[in-house]
């Protein structure tokens, strides 16, 4: 095609057996009761908190793994995170259940000094938690469970809670996860294949009325 001449109409080729279309598929989220049971897999209590924190502030694997002991702030049950993209210091929330299990953490392991990060290692010398680490943790649960859940399917979960409940707007959402298109919001409104199905089981299963 490089030596096509301008003048003469362009051919048309049909695409190359091995370059099909890629189907854009729908964020994955985790469904409620499975999440129940990747919750429990959790064997201490700093896990517990990051996943609740992950679950409830929509924030990205690496910006919560960052956050320092002066970015917690337990008045406004909030945490500051600094943004993938444009790397300024934003606040995210969190759940009760997230702050009470960072209380239980930080109890038992100390409070980590300003300027240190909260996430730390339990075995050995104290060591910043980076992303393999958690990573790895995420992975020991689903060896357990027989899953393969991953960090950024906790994000795509609490964006499909966010965007599911009828109290809170589109562009609240938006806010929250710091999106910069609408249009990449939208994406978690699309209804969950597993509560479609169990929603027509229940149809199925309804008695039919009876006329009278």
């Amino acid at each position: 095609l490089a030596h096509r001449s301008p003048i003469e109409p362009q051919a048309q080729h049909r695409r190359a057996p091995l370059r099909q279309k890629v189907h854009d598929r729908p964020p994955r989220s985790i469904p409620d009761e499975l999440w129940d049971e990747l919750f429990e897999a959790m064997g201490n209590n700093r896990d517990r908190a990051l996943l609740a924190f992950y679950v409830s502030s929509g924030a990205r694997a690496t910006e919560l793994l960052g956050v320092c002991a002066e970015h917690i702030d337990w008045a406004a049950q909030r945490v500051w995170v600094i943004s993938k993209g444009s790397r300024s210091l934003d606040a995210v929330p969190g759940s009760p259940e997230a702050f009470r299990y960072l209380a239980l953490y930080l109890d038992e392991h100390g409070t980590p000094a300003p300027g240190d990060q909260v996430w730390r290692t339990l075995r050995g010398d104290p060591r910043p938690l980076t992303y393999w680490a958690m990573r790895r943790v995420l992975q020991r649960a689903n060896e357990l469970l027989g899953t393969n859940w991953t960090l950024h399917d906790l994000r795509h979960t609490a964006a499909a809670r966010m965007a599911a409940d009828p109290r809170l707007t589109l562009p609240e959402v938006q806010t929250v996860l710091r999106h910069r298109q609408m249009s990449t919001t939208e994406r978690y409104l699309q209804l969950h294949v597993d509560e479609v199905h169990d929603k027509v089981q229940e149809h199925l299963n309804r008695p039919r009325p009876q006329r009278r």
